[in-house]
């Protein structure tokens, strides 16, 4: 718990002066390509957090790293300090908090689709209009597919789930079953 209130901590600290310069969208791009990165090359990751490594050579290395990516002064800082303050294995944690924060700030909200089929991209423009109206807020929807849900669909929009799909009706059918309740 500590761990993601650190994460938090840092990256409105981050989205802040973004808020203050305009370059929330700058910064968002560049957090995520480089955290991205970083999760990618696990060799790159262990130069700069492993502490068996000299502080002053891990450092080195990451000053490389952003040197070659060209990101901005802030960005520079924000990896450095990340860095000084033995933060940056927090670096994956903020960035999700980051993307979240900045969606939240532009009114957008990020959506899951799981269908038990394909769905048309007719269907999927209604849904995601639907949720729109509902939430007040521009949806990001991401459709995947799922036959072990027989029929339906299940949505989720941060923590509200709404599930429709056939196997989460016939599970429900049994408890009541087995409870002794009618149906």
């Amino acid at each position: 718990m500590k761990n993601l209130a650190i994460a938090r901590r840092y990256a409105k600290a981050l989205l802040l002066i973004g808020k203050e310069d305009g370059q929330i969208d700058n910064y968002r791009q560049e957090l995520d390509a480089f955290s991205a990165l970083i999760e990618g090359e696990g060799a790159l990751e262990q130069a700069i957090n492993n502490p068996l490594y000299n502080a002053d050579e891990r450092k080195k290395v990451l000053a490389s790293v952003i040197e070659k990516l060209a990101l901005s002064a802030v960005m520079k800082s924000f990896l450095t300090l990340l860095f000084d303050k033995g933060r940056f294995a927090y670096l994956s944690s903020i960035n999700e908090f980051y993307q979240k924060l900045a969606d939240e700030l532009k009114g957008i909200a990020r959506a899951s689709l799981v269908s038990a089929t394909e769905l048309s991209s007719e269907t999927v423009d209604k849904i995601r209009a639907t949720l729109s109206d509902k939430t007040g807020k521009d949806i990001i929807l991401e459709v995947e597919q799922d036959p072990g849900l027989i029929g339906g669909i299940v949505t989720r929009i941060g923590d509200l789930v709404l599930d429709g799909s056939i196997k989460t009706q016939l599970l429900n059918m049994r408890e009541s079953l087995k409870r002794g309740e009618g149906v």
